[in-house]
């Protein structure tokens, strides 16, 4: 299932800013943090794909080793 997100776009004066916002539920599932750094990298035109610098351990891969 996808959760369809409007892109934005703030033009000002001499530059343009440009957002995706992530619906409350994607971001809580992945547990992203505050302030978090991610790299964007453009797989083709149809394809955006998001890269973690810093993962959170597996809750499963927990549970498993316990």
């Amino acid at each position: 299932m996808g959760f369809p997100t409007k892109v934005q776009l703030i033009k000002r004066k001499q530059s343009e800013q440009w957002y995706i916002n992530f619906p409350s539920a994607v971001a809580q599932s992945m547990e992203f943090e505050r302030g978090e750094t991610v790299e964007w990298f453009i797989e083709d035109k149809g394809m955006l794909a998001l890269k973690r610098r810093k993962v959170p351990p597996s809750v499963l891969k927990k549970k498993l080793l316990e």
